[in-house]
């Protein structure tokens, strides 16, 4: 098996495990915590005057709904995520509420799309995970439209986002198996590299490439804080399966760290993310 064939089936397997049940666990803050980045997608995709819209790595669906929102009865948003639990609760949600929304559960660096088929393409920090994102964005330029709007938003480097890592390194010396962040590699961190991502994004044949970075305030009850930890995160992840009171212990510890981004009774701190734009070339003859 080749290192990206392995790194692509354990984050299927974490995502159709202890990461899709934690973010389906925690949907409520996390949707309240990335409405700040949701809102800057559902912007760009109004400017672009969009219909046909694909939401890379959807998770529960946030950013899909508000972009099926912005589209309203004449458009279309699609969400694909390969998590089994959170493409479920989207499904919930849009035969719930009537949204113009479907969703695909799959891969896609690999799904097969109709070509030629959107307009744009979005994601919400759900690009940085792709075992081969050459290859993933070359799939999805297929699907693209002649001329259609990229735009994504990922996460620069652990150092310049501390509150990220605070829990990681709060529980190191209780959790000595924690696994250490791999620079480069499939990840919440792996496309930090600027010159990486603009190498990616040109090999899988985008044009007009351009990115940014953005600063953006982001905050949740400090009363959520305990359910963040437990559940999110490498150390979530652990935490999942731990027992008591070892359990209990770590969570209290882990606890303290965030002291320091507490005001107000909220948690607040910033993401130091990308604004990714890049466009499908243009039809030619």
């Amino acid at each position: 098996m080749s290192v990206a064939s392995q790194a692509d089936d354990e984050h299927v397997k974490l995502w159709n495990g202890a990461a899709g049940r934690a973010w389906v666990e925690t949907r409520d803050v996390l949707e309240g915590m990335f409405k700040p980045l949701e809102d800057l997608l559902a912007r760009a995709v109004s400017d672009e005057a969009a219909s046909r819209v694909l939401d890379i790595g959807c998770g529960t669906g946030a950013t899909t709904f508000a972009v099926a929102h912005v589209l309203g009865p004449q458009g279309h948003c699609t969400g694909i995520d390969i998590s089994e639990p959170m493409i479920a609760a989207a499904r919930d949600r849009a035969e719930r509420e009537g949204w113009p929304a479907s969703f695909i559960c799959a891969d896609a660096q690999t799904h097969v799309f109709a070509p030629a088929s959107f307009d744009m393409i979005i994601s919400r920090l759900g690009v940085m995970f792709f075992a081969d994102p050459v290859q993933a964005f070359a799939n999805l330029r297929r699907a693209a439209r002649p001329g259609a709007a990229l735009r994504f938003i990922a996460w620069r480097g652990a150092a310049e986002n501390p509150f990220m890592t605070t829990a990681e390194r709060a529980a190191k010396p209780l959790l000595p198996d924690l696994p250490a962040r791999r620079t480069d590699a499939p990840g919440q961190f792996g496309f930090a590299d600027r010159g990486r991502v603009e190498s990616i994004l040109e090999d899988s044949g985008w044009d007009a490439i351009a990115i940014e970075p953005v600063d953006i305030a982001l905050r949740f009850p400090a009363a959520e804080l305990t359910r963040y930890v437990s559940w999110l995160g490498p150390v979530g992840t652990m935490l999942q399966a731990m027992e008591e009171p070892r359990r209990t212990e770590v969570i209290e510890a882990v606890g303290g760290a965030f002291d320091r981004y507490i005001h107000d009774n909220e948690i607040r701190f910033t993401a130091a993310c990308w604004m990714v734009a890049a466009r499908a070339p243009a039809a030619h003859g």
